[in-house]
C-alpha cells in the first residue's frame, strides 16, 4: 500500500513536471513547486513512521536536564551574565537540526535500492529542485524538535525570547540549518553510495561538527586552532544566531547577517553540489 501510494505521488510529479514554461517567471514558480511537491512526498513519509520524532527527541532531552543542570550548578562555564542553561538550550537546538539532518543520506541510499531515485532522475524536475526538496523536508523535522526543546525549556526556567519576529527569525534559522547538514549528508550518501560506509562517515563527522562549535561552551573557552576550526564551521553560526534570537537579552557575536550570510551561501553552493553528484548515486 506504501509503495503504491509513493509511486502515485511519483507520476502526480512527473506529470506536473511536462509543461515547459516560456518566460523566467513561470520558471521560477515552476522550479518552487516541483521543490515543495518532494518536500510533501518526504514529509508524507512521517505518517508511516512518526516514532521518529519523538525517539529523536530524548538526546536533547538528556542534555538539557542532565548536562546543563550539572554545569549550571557549577558555574564553571562563563556565558557572559546569563545562566548556563539559557546559554546552552540555542546549543542544543542547533544540535538537535544537526543530529536529525547529519543522517539524512541513508534515506537516499534506500530510495536508490528501491527503485525511487531512477523515478526521480528520469523525471523532468531539475536536480537541484529534487535536492532541495529533501534539503527543506529535512528542516520541517527540525521544527518538531524546536517545539519540543521550546517546551522542555520554557519548563526549565529558561528566559526565552517570544517575540513573534524572533520565533521566526529561529523557524528560519532551525530549517536554514537542517537543510544545510541534510545536503551535506546527500553528498556523502552520492559519494560513498553504501549504507555501511555512510554511516561510519556520519558518526565520525557528527561529534567533531558539534563540540567544534559553540554549542555548548563559548569560543573564548577554545585554543586558538579550535577556534579557527569553529569558524569555519557553519553550526556556530546558526547557533550564534539562534542564541541572538531565542532568549532574552541573547546576542550574536558574529553578528546576525554574518550568520545569515554565511548559512545561505553555504546551502546554495551545497545545493548546487548535491545537484550535480546527485544521479551518482545509481551509477
Amino acid at each position: 500500500m506504501r509503495r503504491q501510494e509513493e509511486d502515485a505521488q511519483l507520476r502526480g510529479l512527473a506529470d506536473s513536471s511536462i509543461l515547459i514554461p516560456t518566460n523566467p517567471f513561470a520558471t521560477v514558480t515552476a522550479f518552487v513547486r516541483k521543490t515543495l511537491a518532494i518536500s510533501e512526498f518526504e514529509i508524507r513519509k512521517l505518517r508511516h513512521d512518526p516514532t521518529e520524532l519523538i525517539t529523536r527527541a530524548i538526546q536533547p532531552m538528556l542534555w538539557l536536564l542532565l548536562f546543563g543542570a550539572v554545569f549550571n550548578r557549577a558555574r564553571a562555564i562563563p556565558t557572559g551574565g546569563i545562566p548556563y542553561l539559557d546559554f546552552l538550550a540555542p546549543g542544543i537546538l542547533g544540535q538537535s537540526a544537526l543530529f536529525v539532518s547529519i543522517f539524512f543520506g541513508v534515506a537516499i541510499l534506500w530510495e536508490r535500492d528501491l527503485g525511487i531515485t531512477n523515478k526521480f532522475l528520469i523525471s523532468p524536475t531539475p536536480r537541484a529542485a529534487l535536492v532541495l526538496g529533501k534539503a527543506l523536508s529535512a528542516g520541517v523535522r527540525s521544527l518538531s524538535q524546536a517545539l519540543f526543546i521550546y517546551v522542555l525549556a520554557w519548563l526549565l526556567g529558561v528566559k526565552l525570547n517570544w517575540s513573534p519576529l524572533a520565533l521566526a527569525g529561529v523557524m528560519f534559522v532551525v530549517v536554514l540549518g537542517a537543510a544545510l547538514f541534510s545536503t551535506f549528508s546527500l553528498i556523502i550518501a552520492c559519494l560513498v553510495k553504501t549504507r555501511e560506509r555512510f554511516m561510519g562517515i556520519g558518526q565520525l563527522l557528527t561529534m567533531p561538527l558539534f563540540f567544534a562549535s559553540n554549542s555548548i561552551y563559548p569560543l573564548s573557552l577554545m585554543p586558538d586552532w579550535l577556534r579557527v576550526v569553529s569558524r569555519v564551521n557553519p553550526l556556530s553560526y546558526q547557533v550564534d544566531a539562534l542564541r541572538a534570537l531565542m532568549i532574552q537579552s541573547g546576542v550574536s557575536n558574529f553578528g546576525l547577517a554574518v550568520d545569515f550570510g554565511v548559512l545561505l551561501v553555504s546551502t546554495v553552493a551545497l545545493v548546487m553540489i548535491g545537484a550535480r553528484l546527485y544521479q551518482r548515486v545509481v551509477i
